[in-house]
């Protein structure tokens, strides 16, 4: 029997988005990407900043990253949608990230552009506030809840 999919909306879930030593060897170590990874090689790549990253959705682009963090339990990503919706920046919790994809510089959640569309609408004077990351959290739960993600 499957045990069932735990949502935890601000924790990583690729360890190749952290920055964490450990995870080094995730990377190609005999490769020099310092040239697009503002420095850094092969052997510290899985910590490389996803600023700049593209976003894609289950269903299509959504944007790019504007900026991620990595804090233990409030890691999130804000993303830039462009003209896609006006402008908008998203917030999206880091457990909505499926996978990094450090060689084409994209960002691949889970969900979909009208789930992402739909969520809490962002903003910067109030993001980092316990009641607004508590809403985005329990939104996105609800949505896993919903539309458990595909193995």
């Amino acid at each position: 029997m499957q045990q069932p999919f735990v949502f935890e909306p601000w924790a990583w879930r690729d360890p190749a988005a952290t920055p964490n030593p450990d995870t080094a060897h995730i990377a190609d170590a005999d490769r020099d990407d310092s040239a697009r990874t503002g420095g850094q090689t092969g052997t510290d790549l899985a910590g490389a900043d996803l600023a700049g990253y593209h976003v894609e959705a289950t269903d299509g682009s959504i944007g790019k990253v504007d900026e991620a963090t990595y804090e233990v339990g409030n890691s999130y990503l804000v993303v830039d949608t462009g003209p896609w919706i006006l402008g908008r920046k998203v917030l999206l919790p880091a457990g909505t990230v499926l996978r990094v994809d450090h060689d084409d510089n994209k960002v691949h959640v889970d969900r979909t552009k009208a789930q992402i569309k739909d969520s809490p609408e962002y903003d910067k004077d109030t993001f980092s506030t316990p009641g607004y990351r508590e809403q985005v959290g329990t939104y996105y739960t609800g949505s896993y809840r919903d539309t458990p993600p595909t193995t």
